[in-house]
């Protein structure tokens, strides 16, 4: 007896594991870091630099997200029918280097930036650079989703069973680090300012990041390629169902008239053709499939935490203490969360249910963790709601607004068309703006009172500068109309003194500032912040912490002095208030969107894995993934069809779309009955093997009839020789 080589055994074991499997262990940490750091930045890359608004933003994400969901069934199918999954992994890897490449390339500024102020010229350029870069990835990163775990699966022997579930565990914790690394680092790099002429937010390094580590994960893989088991393709079972399925619509058309006798189940009409265990296991799972159907509203809710909560915590803000969260990076609670919860569900909860002796079935839990993200939504209103109430009211297309600022020396009073006297100190300005329905309004300043007609821009905001002497100009500023972006701040300064004065930061340069005249907005980051105010050989140096998202004016009186006490002569004027509600209240929805994920999907794959066979895993999978995809474009349905005017209503909207679906399913789960696929299989094999004893019996009497018969030929010819 010779024993046979193990043809998995291409490389050298490191205890106890083939070395290969190191090298896709670090090839999916590098992917998966890739993947999530590109698209944790992805929504404000829309908002902020391609400058979309909401909606396009949150349509294109979403667009995105479901491509990437849809192209694993092509790549599982090229891999298993074709190319082999070594070969599928690094082709498509190369497609998405390219893609990676690409977006980093589309949010340099500089390319088209001819002007140099910062803003590109030529959008569509990086528009359409950045949506061929989408593309790329979207079949790079599905494509190569269904190939490389099982992959890896494929270097083990049969005897290594142990060891191939150790690295399943590692390869998942990988997709989790690489996930929660990223959603940390990524938001980070793309708060930081470069660029070539001027300096803007670096989405280039935001997205060049992770474009180097999918460079990294493909030489990986390719450099552990003398080590792998290269299995050949086999076929798609995928293929094989699909095929099957449709002999059994057809034959089913075919004979559809009222002569030919109706079958048990549809599927039976493929009898014809393809042997009846295939169309029991298709039967099976047919009908976790028909459970998929109200799935996808659950995607619809989960994917948002990418978009719409991204984009709400832009307007929230972000100080812990001394640390400071950006936007994006609200998103790491869901992998955290993710580490932490499904160890507890697993050992706490469940077994404390199950004492309880409340029978938790698999179609429970996901009933439940439907209705956790219904929750999710539901404080995701609430908190949206406490936003809008710290939000300015701007001026509608009829209306203008209009603020008064003092820059004399003595109080003034001073009347408005439609409102009260108003009483404006020294180098002070009104509380608020005052909306005016026309153009035109009579503002009388002073006793006795001076009186012009002001002319109003429709839709604006704008600054009255009262002078401190009434018959001088009076000026009205340009103010702005929406909340800054990107957290950041908008600053100008107006100088009420008889001499200029040169107003410059370390970031940027205010320029000289006229006497009785305004500075143009220049864009001040959160955090502490020093001017430095220069006349002359006269200086002074001003300290503002800055929060998140706010508008001011500073105003420097005609009483100011130059010196080290000149901090508190500065008048702060805060046209637009800064973030005020903090992000630790997205936590919430964070907690029960992430708790409604661990028991609606880890739950819903093990279930819907259990009541299959075990070669239609791979059709299950291709089901799962295709609801995450119809989740993302109900997304743009909902969104388009609804054209909700109130952020908290769409959350709302949303929820109770989810509630009513999840009703839906607890109806389906609740007559829905639980199967064992394998003992359904061995049913059909010992029926196989009865027919074949039965063919062989069959087979002996008729030997055994011919034989009998031969005999009896033979005498009846003896018979008639004798004769």
């Amino acid at each position: 007896c010779i024993d046979k080589e193990d043809p998995k055994k291409r490389g050298k074991d490191v205890c106890g594991y083939p070395l290969s499997i190191f090298f896709i262990v670090v090839n999916e940490f590098c992917e998966r870091f890739s993947y999530y750091g590109m698209r944790a930045v992805l929504v404000l890359y829309f908002k902020h630099f391609l400058q979309w608004d909401d909606d396009l933003a949150t349509s294109i994400y979403h667009t995105f997200v479901a491509l990437c969901y849809l192209t694993p069934i092509l790549g599982a199918i090229v891999a298993d029918s074709w190319l082999g999954k070594f070969k599928t992994i690094v082709y498509l890897s190369i497609v998405y280097t390219i893609g990676q490449v690409a977006m980093a390339v589309s949010a340099v500024h500089d390319i088209t930036d001819s002007n140099r102020d910062g803003t590109p010229d030529n959008m569509t350029f990086h528009v359409a650079l950045s949506m061929v870069g989408l593309f790329l990835i979207a079949l790079g990163t599905g494509g190569i989703k269904p190939c490389v775990a099982a992959f890896g699966g494929d270097q083990f022997s049969e005897h290594q069973d142990k060891q191939r579930r150790t690295f399943f565990s590692v390869f998942y914790l990988c997709i989790n680090g690489g996930s929660l690394l990223s959603t940390i680092i990524t938001p980070i790099l793309r708060g930081q300012e470069c660029g070539i002429y001027s300096q803007q937010k670096c989405y280039s390094l935001a997205f060049g990041v992770p474009a180097a580590l999918m460079v990294v994960a493909l030489v990986v893989f390719i450099v552990g390629s003398g080590m792998y088991y290269k299995a050949e393709p086999e076929g798609n079972i995928m293929l094989d169902v699909c095929k099957c399925i449709g002999f059994a619509i057809n034959n089913r058309y075919r004979h559809r008239s009222n002569q030919y006798p109706r079958r048990q189940h549809w599927m039976d009409w493929a009898e014809e053709k393809y042997d009846k265990l295939l169309i029991a296991q298709i039967k099976m799972v047919l009908k976790v499939l028909f459970l998929y159907i109200p799935l996808p509203m659950f995607w619809t809710l989960f994917d948002q935490k990418g978009s719409r909560w991204t984009l709400q915590a832009t307007t929230m803000n972000g100080y812990f203490g001394k640390l400071v969260i950006q936007p994006d990076q609200m998103q790491i609670f869901n992998p955290i969360l993710i580490l932490t919860l499904v160890p507890i569900m697993d050992s706490v909860i469940y077994p404390l249910i199950k004492k309880c002796g409340f029978n938790f079935t698999p179609l429970k839990r996901m009933t439940v963790g439907m209705f956790l993200a219904a929750m999710a939504f539901v404080c995701a209103a609430l908190v949206q709601v406490e936003i809008d109430k710290t939000l300015p009211v701007f001026p509608s297309a009829s209306q203008s607004q209009l603020k008064l600022l003092n820059m004399g020396s003595s109080a003034v009073t001073v009347n408005l068309p439609g409102n009260e006297s108003l009483t404006l100190n020294a180098a002070q300005a009104s509380d608020k703006y005052f909306t005016f329905e026309t153009e035109q309004i009579i503002v009388s300043v002073g006793s006795p009172g001076m009186t012009q007609a002001i002319f109003l821009k429709r839709k604006s905001r704008q600054t009255l500068l009262i002078p401190s002497v009434i018959s001088n100009e009076w000026l009205l500023t340009q103010d702005l109309t929406c909340k800054p972006g990107q957290g950041n701040n908008e600053i100008r300064f107006v100088n009420g003194m008889n001499m200029p004065v040169n107003v410059t930061t370390s970031a940027v340069d205010l320029g000289l500032i006229e006497p009785f005249y305004y500075s143009t907005y220049s864009t001040i980051k959160n955090g502490e912040t020093k001017f430095s105010l220069l006349s002359g050989s006269q200086s002074c140096e001003y300290i503002k912490d800055f929060g998140f998202g706010g508008s001011y004016t500073f105003f420097i009186p005609s009483t100011f002095v130059f010196g080290p006490d000149c901090q508190d002569s500065i008048t702060v004027v805060e046209d637009i208030e800064p973030n005020s509600v903090h992000m630790a209240l997205q936590i919430p929805q964070y907690f029960f969107i992430t708790a409604g994920e661990v028991m609606f999907s880890v739950t819903g794959l093990e279930f819907s894995y259990s009541q299959a066979p075990s070669n239609m895993k791979a059709v299950l999978q291709a089901g799962w993934l295709f609801t995450v995809a119809i989740g993302n474009f109900i997304v743009l349905i909902v969104a388009e069809i609804a054209k909700l005017p109130n952020k908290w209503a769409e959350y709302v909207l949303f929820a109770s779309l989810l509630v009513l679906v999840c009703i839906i399913f607890s109806t389906m789960a609740y007559f829905y009955t639980y199967i064992d696929p394998s003992e359904i299989e061995d049913q059909f094999s010992k029926k196989v093997d009865e027919d074949e004893d039965d063919k062989d019996k069959r087979e002996k009497a008729e030997i055994k009839m011919v034989r009998r018969d031969s005999a009896e030929s033979y005498d009846d010819s003896y018979k008639q020789s004798n004769m």
